[in-house]
């Protein structure tokens, strides 16, 4: 056992992000993980890194995995904090699933991706692909993950993304700012095939990640019985409250139908209304 938790300290876990969750702890979640501790095991021979995506994709997902799972083996959880991973792959990488280069960048810690064409805002359909590399790879890492640990590590959601972001990189610069002008309902569309595939993407990693998973978690180690999210739109700090309520809130309020629970991650300096 090189992993130091236990069915007892899950359990209290659960308890704890049950109450939260419910509006019942009366405190904040703590969270805190102590890196670096000894290990009882020998070193992996494959390098760890955040993203999954830097390891070539010849690397086996058991190496891949036995890199986490000695990066793990150093760790101690303090508080509420609890063993995880996630599949880091990127946000948004909903974009590479439905054909847009993934492009990994080591020596700057993130990944981009870029459309493989630039196609006219009606010429542009999106199709699930269940051949896809990137979904297959985030599959086959989620299946490895659960053989190695069998439940007592939360293999977190890869980043999906939000959808107009994700439209974002199809219609990239200011292309798709002046689509919500020009080209409204051409954005309305594709907003919700979107959003269809996301819900289809989002079931069919899960269909790899349950039942073994404890629960659910993405980007951020926050821990759900039930199914949930942390939904986004960075893409609205460049457009107006007017548009956002036009475009963007409709998809996310329907998001928010979808799951038992959600939440809104808001990059930036904000300002409540009164």
């Amino acid at each position: 056992m090189t992993i130091e938790f236990d069915e007892e300290r899950w359990e209290k876990v659960k308890q704890t992000h049950r109450a939260w969750w419910n509006g019942e702890l009366e405190r904040p979640l703590y969270h805190a993980v102590l890196t670096g501790a000894p290990s009882d095991r020998e070193p992996s021979t494959e390098r760890y890194h955040d993203y999954a995506a830097f390891y070539d994709l010849a690397t086996p997902v058991e190496k891949i995995v036995d890199a986490w799972d000695y990066n793990l083996s150093t760790q101690r959880w303090l508080g509420d904090a609890f063993p995880n991973i996630w599949l880091n792959f990127g946000p948004g990488v909903i974009a590479a699933f439905l054909g847009a280069k993934l492009e990994s960048h080591i020596e700057g810690n993130t990944v981009w991706f870029h459309p493989r064409e630039h196609l006219n805002i009606g010429d542009i359909h999106f199709e699930y692909d269940a051949e896809n590399v990137w979904l297959k790879r985030i599959r086959s890492l989620a299946a490895a993950a659960h053989e190695r640990w069998n439940g007592m590590v939360q293999v977190g959601m890869t980043d999906l993304g939000g959808n107009l972001d994700i439209l974002s990189i199809f219609r990239p610069g200011e292309r798709l700012l002046l689509d919500f002008c020009q080209n409204p309902e051409e954005v309305k569309r594709l907003t919700w095939e979107l959003h269809e595939l996301w819900m289809c993407y989002f079931e069919k990693i899960n269909d790899m990640l349950q039942p073994l998973n404890p629960g659910y978690s993405c980007w951020t180690p926050l821990f759900c019985e039930e199914p949930w999210y942390m939904l986004q739109c960075d893409l609205c700090y460049m457009i107006s409250p007017a548009m956002f309520d036009e475009f963007a809130k409709p998809e996310l309020a329907k998001s928010c139908d979808r799951f038992p629970r959600s939440l809104y991650h808001l990059d930036g300096k904000g300002q409540l209304a009164h």
